[in-house]
């Protein structure tokens, strides 16, 4: 079996998301051969894929929305993406058609959530199952104007797969598919938290060590903020985070996040699934940062406050130093969530794939 996948190269998101549920693929089919067509960096692939081999086809089949940066959109650099990515589409379905072809192996394709999968599977006459919390559909629309045509489109190519693995903090993903609800798609920490501590030379009690981080884009803030938190100690790996403080530590390039999420007691961040996933599984506390422009983030926000502790805050509270780490975390309103989702989903992949 040739498993290939489409992962959004929106962001690092839905590289860490697949590559926790590929993972658990890995443990329970070590004999599928495993294709990664994305155009997402292939350092942060090798990082996130290590447990498993992969082969990468640096392809792009989607464009998700275009960022002014870590917290804002650009609606109009996204339009113009989509018209670009759209016009090679053809040649490249085209093309990787050829190479299935001569793979001479059954595929199955997995796609977090590039509409154009559809395109693909339909020409190679094989199985499509979508993975994610969300479709492209449901973002575009609420943008309105020349995205509610991306919106049909998207929504179109959508209702020809065969089945929806549907993860946490899901927007409404009515496609008229058969669906598989999950858990939480959490990576698992691969080094000994001691002898990180001892790498990092960290000497800050857990509760007084925070995670901070805003994705792949980052975000640039004033290092004089940190020295207005001089009891806490902060690990970063944005750029714009890079500072002389005393009580900031740059993660090393060599080191997930998720590594360093046992050395912690809280991380703040802008509204992300696969932070969220990780957060939740280790029981972090998370300091969310009000994000405009993007559909899900409303729907993450609401999750968030549902299943685990908390505090929020405005963009203008990041960029003031008001970060609330003085304060108790507020409660979830319900109760946490299943953090087995990944091999949930694997299993359903290998079922399908027997039938």
């Amino acid at each position: 079996m040739l498993l290939y996948v489409c992962i959004s190269g929106h962001g690092f998101g839905h590289g860490s998301r697949v590559a926790s549920v590929l993972s658990a693929v890995h443990r329970q089919e070590p004999s599928w051969r495993i294709v990664l067509s994305t155009p997402l960096p292939a350092k942060f692939l090798a990082l996130a894929f290590a447990e498993i081999p992969f082969e990468q086809r640096p392809l792009r089949w989607d464009v998700g929305v275009m960022q002014a940066d870590a917290l804002g959109a650009d609606p109009y650099a996204t339009l113009a993406a989509l018209e670009a990515v759209e016009q090679q589409m053809p040649e490249q379905i085209e093309q990787e058609l050829a190479w299935l072809q001569k793979q001479r192996d059954s595929v199955l394709v997995l796609a977090d959530v590039p509409p154009a999968a559809a395109r693909l599977s339909s020409a190679l006459e094989a199985p499509l199952v979508w993975m994610g919390n969300f479709g492209w559909d449901a973002i575009y629309r609420p943008m309105g104007g020349a995205f509610t045509a991306w919106a049909d489109r998207s929504l179109e190519h959508y209702r020809q797969g065969t089945a929806v693995i549907r993860c946490p903090f899901a927007m409404e993903m009515d496609w008229g598919l058969p669906s598989e609800d999950i858990g939480l798609t959490a990576g698992r920490p691969r080094l000994d938290p001691g002898r990180l501590r001892d790498r990092l030379g960290l000497t800050s009690a857990l509760e007084r060590t925070v995670l901070m981080g805003f994705g792949g884009l980052g975000l640039q803030l004033d290092f004089k903020l940190f020295e207005r938190w001089p009891e806490h100690h902060f690990l970063v790996s944005d750029p714009g985070l890079h500072c002389e403080a005393v009580n900031v530590t740059v993660i090393p390039e060599d080191l997930r996040p998720l590594e360093l999420m046992p050395l912690c007691s809280r991380v703040i961040t802008k509204p992300g699934y696969s932070t969220f996933c990780e957060a939740m599984a280790m029981g972090l506390g998370v300091h969310l940062v009000h994000r405009d422009g993007f559909a899900e983030a409303q729907v993450l926000e609401e999750a968030l406050q549902r299943h685990a502790p908390h505090r929020l805050l405005s963009r203008g509270q990041l960029e003031q130093g008001d970060w609330q780490l003085d304060l108790p975390l507020m409660p979830a309103s319900g109760a946490g969530l299943s953090p087995d989702g990944a091999e949930q989903a694997a299993r359903f992949l290998s079922a399908l794939a027997g039938e």
